[in-house]
C-alpha cells in the first residue's frame, strides 16, 4: 500500500519500475539546454518548480513538440516528423512507436488529470500521472506506479502558465516537493501543441482497447502515425482539428499476444467508424452537442485505421480506413 496516494500496487509491477519521470525529466533537462534552438522559455517558479513553456508566449515548434511528446511518454516511445500523404493531400506528420505501449501511453502519457487549483484549468499528461496516481482504477489496472522520490514531469494542455499555487497542488497530491516538478506547457492552437497531440495516436487506441476491456498490457509493441494539424485561429478550433488527425487521420499497428479469434472479433469495433458520431469534423460534433465534450460518444476516440497482428500466429486482422474528405473540412478550411 502506497502511504501518500493509499492505492495497491502490485509488487511485482512496481519492482519493476520503468523510470518514466526520472527518463522524462532527463529529457526535460536536454530541452532546457537546446532552449534557444527549440524557441522555448526556461522559467523558475518561486517555490522551485521548472516550467518550459513550448508555446503559450514563447514561439515553440515542431522540434519542441516531439520532444515534450517523448517527454510525455515517459522516454518509453519514439516521435520521429515525417512526410503524411494521402489521396493527395499532403502534411507534415508524427511516426509514433513505443516497446512498452501500456506504461509509455496510459500510465504516462494519456491526459487524464484535471488539474483544478484556484480557478486554474488544464489537462494534465506525463509521468508524473505515475506518482500522483489520482486516477487509482487506470493504475490498479495497469499494475503500475511510481514511488514519490526523485523527478517528477507533467505535461499541460493550457494557454495560461501555471503559478506557484498550481505547483503546490500538484506536489502535494503527487506527494513531492514542488521543486521537485518539471511542466511542460503548450496551448492546443500551436506548433508543439499540434505534434504532441497528433504523437498520441497509439495512446487512443490503447485507452479505446480499454473501454473495450481488452488487457492492453498484452501488447508487444505499438507503431502509429497521424498528420499533424495546421495551427488553428484560436483553441477550440484547434481541439477540432487535433481531434480529426487522429479520429480520420491515424494509422495504428499493434503486435498482440492474443487469439486469431479474438483480434478478429476486435478489430472492427476498435477504428473510429464504429462510432455512430463518425464521419463529422470534430467541431461539427462540438456544436451540435453545444460544447459538451462528454456528449460526444467516447466509442469515437480511436484511430482511423488499425492493424493487430497476433504475436503467435503471425496473422493481421485489420479495419477502419483514412476519411481525406473529412480532413480537409476540417483542417483546410
Amino acid at each position: 500500500m502506497d502511504d501518500v496516494t493509499g492505492v495497491i500496487v502490485d509488487a511485482a509491477a512496481a519492482s519493476a519500475s520503468l523510470g518514466v519521470n526520472e527518463r522524462a525529466a532527463r529529457l526535460a533537462d536536454g530541452m532546457a539546454a537546446d532552449a534557444a534552438a527549440l524557441a522555448i522559455a526556461v522559467s523558475t517558479l518561486p517555490s522551485g518548480a521548472r516550467l518550459l513553456d513550448c508555446g503559450i508566449a514563447a514561439r515553440g515548434g515542431l522540434e519542441a513538440g516531439r520532444r515534450m511528446a517523448e517527454a510525455c511518454m515517459g522516454g518509453l516511445g519514439r516521435v520521429d516528423i515525417v512526410p503524411w500523404e494521402a489521396d493527395g493531400l499532403r502534411l507534415p506528420g508524427v511516426h509514433v512507436r513505443t516497446d512498452h505501449a501500456a506504461v509509455s501511453c496510459l500510465a504516462s502519457q494519456y491526459a487524464g488529470w484535471a488539474i483544478r487549483s484556484e480557478g486554474y484549468f488544464a489537462m494534465g499528461s506525463g509521468p508524473l500521472r505515475a506518482i500522483a496516481r489520482v486516477e487509482a482504477e487506470l493504475y490498479a489496472t495497469l499494475g503500475y506506479g511510481e514511488p514519490p522520490e526523485g523527478r517528477g514531469v507533467l505535461a499541460l494542455e493550457t494557454r495560461t502558465p501555471p503559478n506557484d499555487a498550481v505547483a503546490a497542488w500538484v506536489a502535494a497530491k503527487a506527494g513531492m516537493r514542488a521543486a521537485a516538478l518539471t511542466f511542460l506547457a503548450a496551448p492546443t492552437a500551436s506548433v508543439a501543441g499540434s505534434v504532441q497531440i497528433s504523437a498520441r495516436v497509439v495512446e487512443t487506441a490503447l485507452h479505446k482497447l480499454l473501454h473495450l476491456g481488452f488487457d492492453v498490457r498484452r501488447i508487444a509493441s505499438a507503431s502509429g502515425w497521424a498528420p499533424i494539424a495546421p495551427v488553428a485561429k484560436n483553441d477550440v478550433r484547434a481541439i477540432g482539428r487535433t481531434n480529426d488527425c487522429v479520429l480520420y487521420g491515424g494509422v495504428v499497428h499493434l503486435t498482440v499476444r492474443a487469439e486469431d479469434d479474438e483480434l478478429r472479433e476486435l478489430a472492427p469495433r476498435l477504428p473510429s467508424s464504429a462510432s455512430p458520431d463518425h464521419g463529422a469534423p470534430f467541431h461539427e460534433l462540438f456544436e451540435r452537442y453545444g460544447g459538451d465534450f462528454y456528449q460526444v460518444d467516447p466509442g469515437l476516440f480511436s484511430p482511423a485505421e488499425v492493424h493487430l497482428t497476433n504475436a503467435a500466429s503471425g496473422r493481421t486482422f485489420s479495419a477502419g480506413r483514412r476519411e481525406v474528405d473529412v480532413l480537409r473540412r476540417s483542417l483546410l478550411a
